[in-house]
């Protein structure tokens, strides 16, 4: 007598949501079999201090040994080579795109951000990776959106990162950006700490969230895709099956691969354009207004964006003493 063996959660999500892993993480990659990858400058940050990642920051630097650049121009250089070397490692597993993060320190600075995503692309090109399957990472501030918008026309897709809020998502929208990147857990983390009730399945404010933003590109047929992203379990996941895409860190992959539970689609495009949403027309002052009235957006953008650069800071330190040993 045969039996069969129920899927997993995550082969269910898989046929309603695009998986994406959010990792820097090889080893965690090729276990669970995403159709994309995104990184960070956390991650990053956290995988060079692992023996395994130790050769690529190696390799890093050794390239780099001739330049005529020094001080923090040099050590810049090098991180934007380890990005793209992370880059098309992941490349070499995941059968779709990967996500490489602008320096957050350039959030405020549209001019110099399409130069970094201009400068990134050209790198992955030199080496044969085509454009089609790297998507640049900007945080989603004004600036952001706006050198997103240039840099699209170009044919480099962008992921906006850093999202908190519906005036956010349109500005982005409205830029043509290929991905946005709305961020559940660190709402939710916000909402917890600030009214210390614990949030659960559609109540979750996170969730909420992205529901809202879903709903709003798909009545207005935005052709921008809507990605889950910074998870803290994963409730908030299936709560959102049925999303464009999803970007799920290893621990919660896991979770999610030992369990056969069954998994309800809760995002549909069908039923998201005939939600009573208004439109809503998101210029400069616009945008800055309804940042300013959304505390917890104001609050996590500021908050993310200088934890990015910390670690970015961080990353450069662990370079100069590799240089100088």
């Amino acid at each position: 007598m045969s039996t069969t063996t129920a899927a997993s959660q995550l082969d269910q999500l898989k046929e309603f949501t695009t998986v994406v892993a959010d990792t820097g993480d090889f080893e965690s990659i090729k276990a669970f079999k995403p159709q994309d990858a995104t990184t960070n400058p956390t991650l990053i940050f956290k995988a060079v201090q692992q023996d395994e990642y130790k050769p690529l920051l190696a390799k890093a630097i050794a390239d780099n040994k001739s330049s005529s650049l020094n001080g923090g121009a040099l050590h810049k250089k090098i991180i934007d080579d380890l990005l793209i070397l992370f880059g098309r490692e992941i490349l070499n597993i995941v059968p779709g795109r990967v996500s490489t993060e602008v320096d957050a320190r350039l959030s405020f600075d549209t001019e110099l951000t399409i130069e970094k995503a201009r400068y990134l692309i050209g790198l992955y090109e030199k080496l044969g990776t085509p454009r089609e399957r790297i998507l640049i990472k900007i945080a989603s501030t004004w600036e952001g959106a706006k050198a997103a918008e240039v840099v699209q026309k170009e044919g480099i897709n962008c992921n906006l990162t850093l999202m908190f809020s519906l005036p956010q998502a349109i500005a982005c929208a409205d830029a043509g950006v290929r991905l946005i990147s709305p961020f559940v857990g660190r709402i939710y983390d916000y909402y917890k700490a600030t009214t210390g009730k614990e949030y659960k399945g559609a109540e979750d404010p996170g969730v909420q969230s992205v529901n809202k933003i879903y709903d709003y590109y798909k009545k207005f047929g935005y052709e921008t895709q809507v990605m889950g992203a910074s998870f803290r379990n994963t409730g908030q996941i299936l709560e959102l099956a049925g999303c464009d895409l999803l970007t799920i860190s290893p621990d919660l992959l896991k979770e999610l691969s030992e369990s056969d539970a069954p998994v309800e689609q809760k995002l549909n495009a069908e039923t998201a354009k005939k939600s009573a949403v208004e439109r809503i027309d998101v210029d400069e002052k616009t945008y800055r207004w309804l940042l300013n009235e959304d505390p917890m957006a104001t609050d996590k953008l500021g908050d993310g964006i200088r934890k990015f650069a910390a670690d970015i800071v961080k990353l450069e330190k662990i370079i100069a003493a590799e240089i100088a040993a």
